[in-house]
């Protein structure tokens, strides 16, 4: 059975009976045209198109037209061909329309005479014609002519597991195998109906091919379930580029009833529409988006739509989120009869899947319903699934929606042939609870905020149903501020809303603003249209009154008020404390950028690298970095003596002469042409050997890619000439969740490890910096430990005593790492004043500065193959330098601000980079051209890291993602706060270990399962360091540190706490591990070496 056929059996028995009515709403009578003069208009366009189109393979025909009184005769007539109709709307933005055309390789098209214009003005300069066009009554067929005729349709080898065949459009159908019954085929002549596009707002737009076969049984058990008969008028609501459009035509025209049509205008007017619609066509049947509903605003639906003298004996939505029975009650008439339908699909399925009726008792019970409206049972031919994480169908607890059917496919994109009952992937999640669906929300509407899992529908389900609330919608704004739109005539309801709100919702599901609109704008399908409400606040942004900075009093004010307001600290908190750090007073990565955006709102001008001062540093010194932009030309007296930005050309004349602090050099310097072997230590276990052939086999077998005197930076499996025994016994009841207990008491069974201070030294301020620590092949005594601090200074420590070899004044704060060269003979340093600093390893004089746009908070990462250094800046750029010609090989634009530290892979050979606008790009590392790039959506602090199969990466949203070397995401872990803790992985690569700001450590195969973690006792900002226990149990155990100045030695394997020390102040640095020593940098000012004791150590 086809469309037509429905249609034709309908008109053999009302020939006479009125098919379609056209009302244009403008004082003019209605058009009406009989069932007999729109089969016999159609039958007309029919032969006029076999007459003069020539086809050849997939029979499809462009239309081009508004909804008019011939819309139904057109689409009928083509069907009748046979040949698939393809709606183009004229008021589509072009670019879309013809991309969608040159997608589907339209060659013919039927364009409305009054269309003409706009349609050769929007796409004449896009698609070519040839002179072939030709009229009929009020259409011209055009045939669209392009140089490639013949377009290869690739099959889709996605998760349907399509053939693997290319197929050419112009094969003809009659060629076609049509015996293959496990298959449906589009080539087969009357296969098709209909060919849409999705929208896109969840990404590119999709092209669907609907088979007749597939949308049928939509119309057949529509028939009987809103017992549809010729006495009946259903309104055209949805556009013909929406779906539904086709149930509602087909709906009326194959029961004899009557289709109203009104132009596209009118449904912009809820008041004029609802009096045309119910006052004088008396619409029985209604079919249409609980947007579109809402339009009418609820005094309308009331008294008129759902009044008690309604003439709408069907309401049937679908197509968003069912509104809540709370609301939909508020909305009926006392009297109402309506019966009321949630309807439910998705257009890859076309066109909808279940239906469920609300029971009039529950409609007129006032007991509040918690749950959603069920989504009810599965339509005629439709099979409906709900699948968790791992693809198993469930039938109880949370899942995806999964739909299909043996005849309810259709074909998407490049799809030739498809399996019969192929299932597809909805991005709607559901709960199903004794046997009964509800829905849930799309996966787009599925947020992360405050730690937190978010369905922003949620919020705009309690907010509707609040009595002062018209109707609402709610967006999650740039992914940063989640924003309530509200239609109220009542301008002072905001404050009570706000109140309203927080008495319903938890706090993680607070809008962060609350926007009044006049009315909700929705998209030609009839849903809300969430691009012009982003408009509409970026809008309200910028014309909201800001009063100006009368100057840096004013300044310290209004961001204390904007701290408390951020942060919801009392009002009556009368200054807030200079030391005050933002994420110890509640505050997280979506509150910082909420922050960070209402500071640049009022200063007038973005503020570079405030976001990571926000996140790591006092408000004082917040504040001190934004006097730097507002005031920069002012002789700025700071309100206390603290480290702040300077100018990138305020560097000192004794600063560029490079003058050491310590004028003798204690290491005899060995000019770059001179080659050391050396192996170097630094955070996350990363081990580099360069230069020497024993280090190499001390260390193990190693699967590294780069020359036999290096090591790749992940492999430290037999570190045992490093690593003297550490005397600890394996825990003998391993944990899957391992908690610490109030006294942080090793394991029972472990032979207790003490931690003690073997020396420590002074930097003058914090050290937020992790130590490098290098070690000479051939003089094991001279291992230095080479570390920066926030007083500018860069020093190198004796390992074994502490003793400062040297010590060199840089021209600000110092958080960057140091990296060794190739040759052993230079330190390579980060600096705030955006400079990077080239410094002689055995003296720290100043061999080189390069020149940045801003500070290089990024550590340095060197390619052991061709001694070049990488590192990004807060420039939004990064570098690869030859520090031996003093050069700069290339400088590449990454799109943001890199704050991490680069990773470089060997094979393949990969240079990766992370911004702080959420992007992981993949670097050529001798071009700087970027391989590939991923967007994580929320800022990157954690810097990659390799290994052979894989990259990995935190990320502020709480997630540790998982790509391969090709950018492909394989799996991400989810934690319950921001990751600025770098991975770092076990010797094997088979487990990768993690800090996370909800003060857990966490240990994660390589497939992404938890292994074990580990709770702490405050945030984890630090990356752990894997290291061997070389007392002969082949054991790894594992350094971290927690923000509250705790370090904690657990048992790699198991996550069991070997023991644990507190150091006097805060730590944001990473350790170190070597011989039975830790390093680490602490705010306290102070570089510490503690010794790892354990059993006859001590």
């Amino acid at each position: 059975m086809t469309l037509q056929e429905l249609v034709h059996k309908a008109a053999s028995c009302y020939m006479d009976k009125v098919a379609v009515c056209f009302d244009e709403c403008n004082n003019q009578l209605p058009v009406y045209y009989t069932y007999k003069t729109v089969v016999n208009a159609a039958s007309e366009l029919s032969n006029f198109l076999l007459l003069h189109c020539d086809f050849q393979g997939i029979r499809e025909i462009g239309l081009y037209c508004q909804p008019g009184i011939d819309l139904p005769s057109w689409i009928l007539g083509i069907l009748q061909v046979p040949a698939a109709y393809v709606p183009i709307d004229p008021d589509s933005p072009p670019s879309l329309s013809t991309h969608f055309m040159k997608k589907c390789n339209l060659k013919y098209i039927l364009v409305e005479k009054k269309q003409i214009n706009k349609f050769k003005s929007f796409h004449e300069t896009l698609l070519s014609y040839d002179t072939f066009t030709v009229e009929h009554n009020d259409l011209v067929l055009f045939r669209l002519h392009r140089k490639n005729t013949e377009v290869n349709l690739m099959l889709s080898d996605g998760k349907e597991k399509y053939e693997k065949e290319k197929i050419k459009i112009s094969v003809s159908s009659e060629h076609v195998n049509e015996e293959k019954a496990e298959h449906v085929d589009l080539r087969l002549k009357h296969c098709l109906a209909y060919v849409l596009h999705t929208s896109g707002t969840t990404g590119i737009p999709k092209i669907v091919r609907v088979p007749h076969e597939c949308i049928v049984p939509n119309i057949q058990h529509f028939q009987i379930l809103f017992d549809i008969t010729q006495e009946d008028v259903l309104f055209l609501a949805s556009p013909l580029t929406f779906d539904p459009s086709v149930v509602e035509i087909f709906l009326a025209l194959s029961s004899g009833a009557s289709l109203l049509i009104v132009p596209t205008s009118i449904k912009l007017l809820p008041s004029k529409l609802a009096s045309v619609l119910f006052s004088r066509h008396r619409v029985t049947v209604l079919q249409a988006t609980p947007t579109l509903l809402r339009r009418f605003g609820s005094k309308l639906i009331k008294s008129n739509v759902l009044s008690a003298t309604t003439s709408l004996r069907v309401l049937a939505l679908g197509g968003e989120a069912f509104p809540s029975l709370t609301v939909l009650r508020s909305w009926r008439g006392e009297g109402n009869k309506t019966q009321i339908f949630n309807v439910y699909g998705i257009t890859e399925v076309s066109s909808w899947a279940t239906i469920y009726r609300i029971p009039e008792k529950i409609l007129n019970s006032t007991l509040k319903c918690e749950l959603p409206v069920q989504l009810g049972f599965p339509l005629l031919g439709t099979v409906v699934e709900v699948r968790d994480t791992n693809g198993f169908t469930i039938q109880e607890g949370s899942g995806q929606v999964f739909l299909g059917g043996r005849n309810r496919v259709c074909f998407l994109n490049d799809e030739v042939t498809v399996p019969l009952g192929t299932m597809r992937a909805t991005g709607d999640f559901v709960t199903v609870k004794n046997g009964e669906i509800f829905f849930l929300g799309r996966k787009d509407s599925q947020i992360k905020r405050h730690g937190k899992r978010l369905n922003i529908e949620l919020v705009q389900q309690v907010a509707e149903e609040l009595q002062q609330v018209e109707s609402c919608a709610v967006t999650w704004y740039n992914q940063e501020k989640l924003i309530l739109f509200m239609v109220s005539k009542d301008a002072s309801v905001k404050e009570y809303i706000f109140k309203e709100l927080q008495k319903y919702l938890p706090s993680h599901a607070i809008p962060d603003e609350l926007v009044l609109i006049d009315s909700l704008p929705f998209t030609s399908h009839g849903k809300i249209d969430v691009s012009e409400l982003n408009k509409i606040y970026l809008n309200y942004i910028n014309l909201k009154s800001e009063n100006k900075l009368s100057g840096k009093e004013d300044l310290w004010e209004k961001l204390q008020y904007l701290w408390k307001s951020t942060l919801n600290l009392p009002e009556d908190l009368l200054k807030v404390p200079d030391e005050s750090l933002f994420l110890n007073s509640g505050g997280d990565s979506l509150k910082s950028i909420r922050l960070l955006s209402e500071i640049e709102k009022l200063v007038g001008t973005s503020v570079p690298g405030l976001l990571e001062i926000i996140l790591s540093s006092s408000i004082l010194e917040i504040y001190n970095h934004i006097l730097q932009t507002v005031f920069p030309d002012e002789d700025v007296t700071f309100r206390k003596s603290c480290a702040t930005k300077r100018k990138l050309s305020d560097i000192n004349q004794e600063e560029a002469s490079g003058t050491s602090l310590h004028q003798k050099a204690i290491m005899t310097l060995s000019c770059h042409n001179e080659i050391n072997a050396f192996v170097a230590l630094s955070r996350g276990s990363q081990i580099l050997s360069l230069n020497t052939t024993r280090f190499s086999t001390k260390l193990g077998h190693c699967s590294s890619a780069y020359p036999s005197d290096s090591i790749s930076q992940t492999n430290i499996q037999n570190v045992k000439d490093l690593n003297s025994p550490v005397l600890i016994g394996k825990s003998k009841d391993p944990s899957y969740v391992v908690k610490v207990s109030e006294e942080w008491k090793p394991a029972i069974g472990t032979q207790k490890m003490e931690l003690h201070v073997r020396w420590r030294s002074d930097t003058g301020k914090c050290v937020d910096a992790s130590p490098l620590v290098v070690i000479p092949t051939f003089d094991k005594s001279s291992t230095t430990v080479y570390i920066g601090s926030h007083s500018h200074r860069m020093k190198a420590v004796d390992f074994y005593s502490g003793k400062v070899q040297w010590e060199q004044l840089l021209g600000d704060r110092i958080e960057s790492s140091a990296c060794v060269s190739k040759c052993g003979n230079f330190i390579v340093v980060g600096c705030y004043n955006g400079l990077v600093y080239v410094l002689k390893s055995n003296s720290g004089e100043k061999y080189w500065m390069f020149t940045t746009g801003d500070a290089v908070k990024s550590s340095a990462t060197m390619d052991p193959t061709t001694g070049l250094i990488y590192i990004g800046s807060h420039d939004q750029h990064a570098y690869a330098l030859d520090i031996y010609r003093k050069k700069c090989v290339w400088k590449s634009k990454c799109g943001g601000t890199v704050f991490s530290s680069p990773c470089l892979n060997p094979i393949p050979h990969h240079l990766y980079f992370a911004t702080l606008g959420g992007l992981l790009l993949a670097v050529n590392p001798a071009t700087g051209n970027i391989i590939w790039k991923h967007s994580c959506g929320k800022p990157l602090f954690s810097s990659p890291r390799c290994c052979s199969q894989y990259i990995c990466i935190g990320c502020v949203d709480g997630n540790l993602l998982c790509f391969t070397h090709f950018g492909e995401q394989v799996w991400q872990f989810c934690t319950s706060g921001p990751i600025f803790s770098s991975p770092c992985t076990s010797p094997s690569e088979q487990k990768i270990f993690f800090g996370s700001h909800d003060c857990f450590i966490y240990c994660c195969n390589m497939k992404g399962h938890l292994q074990w973690k580990f709770e702490t006792t405050s945030r984890v900002y630090a990356t752990p360091f894997a290291f061997h226990n070389c007392n002969g149990s082949n054991e790894m155990l594992l350094a971290a540190a927690s923000t509250d100045g705790k370090l904690w030695i657990l048992e790699s394997q198991s996550g069991q706490l070997q023991s644990v020390y507190e150091l006097p102040g805060e730590v944001f640095s990473s350790p170190v591990v070597l011989e039975s020593m830790l390093i680490i940098g602490c705010r306290d000012n102070y570089v510490y070496c503690l010794d790892l004791l354990g059993g006859n150590k001590k």
